[in-house]
Formats: C-alpha cells, structure tokens, sequence
C-alpha cells in the first residue's frame, strides 16, 4: 500500500520523510528520484504475540510513502502542478499532505506568509480541478460513443462520470459523495485524487508543539469530512529524535510534553485511513501482521499468504486477539470454544489469529 507525500516548497516534506526513514533523503533527490521508504507499522499486538510465542522472526505490517519531488515549475508563487506530478500521486491509494504552521525566518514560504488552512486550500483545489478535468473530457467523449452506438457499459459510465461532475464543481471531493458500488467499479481505474484517503499533517514549530490541539481545532471541519484525517507533527523535531537512543528519545519528547510517539500515531492514522486491517499468523518460526482490506473474506486473505492456500481453502481456524490473550494459548481456546472454523466468505475482522487449513 502507497502514500504519496505532497506539499508546497518548503512545508517540511523531506524532514518528514526524514522522520520516517530515521535517515537523509538529499541523495535520494539529488539523482531526481522520488524517495521511497517502506516504514513498519507500528502495533502493540504483534509485541505481546511475540513475546507468547518467543519465534525466531517477527514480522510487521508495512507501508510505503513515497515523497514526490519537483511540485511546480515557472512562478514559485503558482501551485500548479505538471501532468507527469499529477500522474504519481494517482498511482498512490492515500495522500499525505504536508502544510507548514511553523515559523523559520531562514526559511522562506513561496506564497510570503505562514497560513496553513490556506496551503492546504492551494492543495486541494489542483486536486479537485484536476479530476474535473478528467472527468469534463471523459464525458465529452463517451457522449458521442453512446450517440453513435448505445453500449451498456458506456452508457453506465456516462452516468457515473455525470453524476461526479456537480460534485466536483461544487468543490465536494468525491471521497465525499456516495455511489454504488457497480459506479465504484466504473470509476476505479480513473484514480481520481479526491477520491482518495487524505491524511493532512500540519507541520508544527517547537512552540506549538505544546498546544498542539489549539493548533488543530482549525481544522476541525477537514477532519471531520469523510475519508480525511488530520494529524500535527514536528518534522524537523522527530527527525532530530529518530537519530537518538530510545531511553534519550523518551526523555526528549517529554521535555516537549509529547506522550507517546508523534510518528508512530502518524503512521498508524495513515494505515487507518486506507481502510487497512491486520490479521496474524503465529507460532515458533514466525509472529506476521498481515495487511488487508477491511471486509477482505477469509479465502481472499489466505491468498495474501500464498496463492496455493488461496486456491486449496478448506477453512480457516480463527480466534480474536483479544480472546487469545484472556485466555494465553490456543490449546485453551480450543477447549472452551472461541477457536472457531470459519469459511471462504467469513470476513476477516481487525487482530483476527488465523491457521489456514488448505490442499493442493
């Protein structure tokens, strides 16, 4: 699973990159590629299972992030983005959207004032102005293939582009209006921007840090809109911390009244925010936090494993992570009937321990 990092010049991309990576990304950007980093996802649950089943591997979930380089060119004052920018952040399945509040004099914001909701603002609108593009041409066209001759399919189409295109000139992302889900299957391979998860990370100074919450109530509105999230994080001060020692890391952040990790909660919204879900595999070789979708039925998940298990599901041996712990071995969950058998279209809930029971 992908995000794609995007933000204005200067809003603190890289050093939040940085902060995922624990390392420097100006290599990376010197030979004009697009960063990559495929970050763990952080969880309590696959801690506690290893330290039960002691494996010799543990393995956790993960996530790509991607920061995209080269924003705009001409007038740094303009936003626009290139039809080849454009063309990354669609093959992304969330976007992270960085928008600077903090206040550096030796770093100076192309747009001359510190103004974050507006940023965000400028982001969005190319998104939006982009599909409606998209969509404008596209229906332009399938107009005069269905007046020429009448396909199901693109009469189908039409009607799904048409209903999205109100919405988009309404400013509405089409994360936000409801279609069905023959509509959904119409329009997946448009990859429209603002039908994609948004995780809006306000990049906050040392100062704000401490009032982080005042800070984000300005955004209150954003987060609370469907398939959006909001998020403050220090990039330049988490990626200062991720270079020390974990005991002198704790102390760092409390320093700064920070409770718990800035970068871990980032990373667990963004996973979140996908509509992403984790069951485990356990046992002495290997403790394994695999991803899925949320809904993904039992067979489809065993594929996730191996095609093999998929094609040869017999049925699948399941116990919640929260019942393994009451009871601590699968023997006693076995006993007293909350290891359970499930089929192909069982779907898989969040922390579900599975054994899948397949022949080839």
């Amino acid at each position: 699973m992908k995000i794609c990092i995007v933000g204005l010049p200067q809003s603190g991309k890289s050093a939040l990159f940085s902060a995922l990576t624990g390392g420097s990304v100006e290599t990376a950007a010197a030979k004009g590629a697009d960063p990559v980093a495929v970050v763990k996802v952080p969880d309590p649950r696959l801690e506690k299972l290893a330290a039960i089943f002691e494996p010799k591997k543990k393995t956790a979930a993960s996530v790509e992030f991607t920061e995209l380089q080269g924003i705009s060119g001409g007038d740094p004052k303009q936003a626009s983005f290139s039809e080849q920018f454009l063309g990354k952040l669609r093959t992304a399945d969330a976007l992270l959207a960085v928008v600077r509040s903090f206040r550096d004099p030796a770093v100076a914001h192309p747009l001359d004032s510190i103004n974050a909701r507006r940023d965000l603002s400028v982001l969005e609108t190319e998104f939006l102005l982009s599909d409606l593009a998209i969509v404008e041409n596209r229906i332009e066209r399938l107009r005069k293939q269905v007046a020429a001759k009448k396909s199901d399919h693109d009469v189908r189409e039409l009607a799904a582009l048409e209903k999205c295109k109100p919405a988009l000139e309404a400013e509405t992302p089409l994360r936000e209006i409801d279609l069905t889900d023959d509509e959904e299957g119409l329009l997946r391979g448009f990859r429209f921007l603002t039908g994609k998860p948004l995780i809006i990370v306000v990049n906050l100074d040392e100062e704000e840090i401490r009032r982080e919450a005042e800070v984000l109530a300005a955004f209150a509105d954003r987060a609370s809109r469907p398939g959006t999230a909001a998020v403050g994080f220090s990039a330049r001060l988490e990626s200062e911390i991720r270079q020390l020692p974990d005991q002198d890391a704790a102390g760092f952040r409390s320093d700064f009244g920070i409770g718990g990790s800035p970068l871990d909660r980032l990373i667990a919204t963004a996973y979140r925010m996908m509509g992403l879900i984790s069951f485990f595999t356990v046992g002495g070789d290997e403790v394994k936090a695999w991803t899925i979708r949320e809904g993904t039925a039992a067979a489809r998940a065993a594929g996730v494993i191996h095609s093999d298990i998929e094609r040869g599901f017999i049925r699948a041996e399941v116990v919640s992570y929260e019942r393994f712990i009451t009871r601590g071995d699968i023997a006693g969950c076995r006993t007293d009937g909350s290891l359970r058998l499930e089929g192909k279209s069982y779907p898989v809930r969040d922390g579900d321990i599975i054994n899948f029971r397949f022949a080839v």
